[in-house]
């Protein structure tokens, strides 16, 4: 249902109480910083920008291997909220690998696995937004392919 990796952390994340899966998302949080483009890297598509959604500028990455598989790396300004930075550690993870396909067609009902229903209704404007602007990311893509062929 989900990629791989992305299936493993939701199968980590959902059977922890409230208390532990807080704690997990701070060390994800932590994580954040290694998440962020690498010196020399070549991105297919770069998209930075400051949304209404979120407190500050959020750079999504993607690379596509000829296997169409995704690489995203993404960059967050310095007021962006811990559990914004926590689900840009774990998406980044998670979809390591992913093809463009399972990207485009991955649906959102695993956030509510890993950060926990409560955190979904206090945060509902920005739990989703990450998953979003990458999948946003890879619809550009496509877009692009297709306008040049």
């Amino acid at each position: 249902m989900y990629p791989l990796p992305l299936e493993k952390i939701v199968a980590f994340f959902e059977p922890l109480a409230e208390v532990e899966r807080r704690e997990n998302l701070l060390a994800y949080a932590e994580r954040a910083k290694r998440c962020e483009p690498k010196a020399g890297e070549i991105f297919t598509v770069e998209d930075i920008r400051k949304d209404e959604e979120c407190t500050d500028t959020v750079g999504i990455f993607l690379q596509v291997d000829p296997e169409r598989r995704v690489r995203i790396r993404v960059t967050l300004g310095p007021q962006v909220q811990t559990l914004t930075r926590a689900l840009a550690a774990i998406l980044c993870q998670g979809l390591e690998g992913a093809t463009v396909d399972e990207v485009c067609a991955l649906p959102a009902d695993f956030v509510p696995k890993i950060i926990g229903a409560q955190l979904v209704r206090l945060r509902s404007q920005t739990v989703y937004y990450l998953l979003t602007r990458m999948k946003r990311a890879v619809q550009m893509l496509r877009e692009r392919e297709a306008g040049a062929s």
